[in-house]
């Protein structure tokens, strides 16, 4: 059996938390509470580049707050 988290032929969702932080979801799994879709459903390779372009600072929304403090 496939893991649906690592499916390369899945149809995936971006979600995205209060924190900023993202996630690769499958499709067809309920969005967890406190995720929100942020792109999708596409290819895993194009949520990957999607991550890629859009997530550059990994760091969680509450500690660059902090940090600007």
């Amino acid at each position: 059996m496939t893991n649906p988290f690592e499916n390369p032929d899945g149809t995936y969702l971006v979600l995205v938390n209060d924190e900023g932080q993202h996630s690769l979801w499958p499709e067809f799994v309920e969005v967890p509470a406190g995720w929100t879709t942020k792109f999708g459903p596409a290819s895993r390779t194009e949520c990957l580049e999607y991550v890629e372009t859009n997530w550059t600072d990994l760091r969680p929304a509450s500690l660059v707050k902090a940090m600007e403090s």
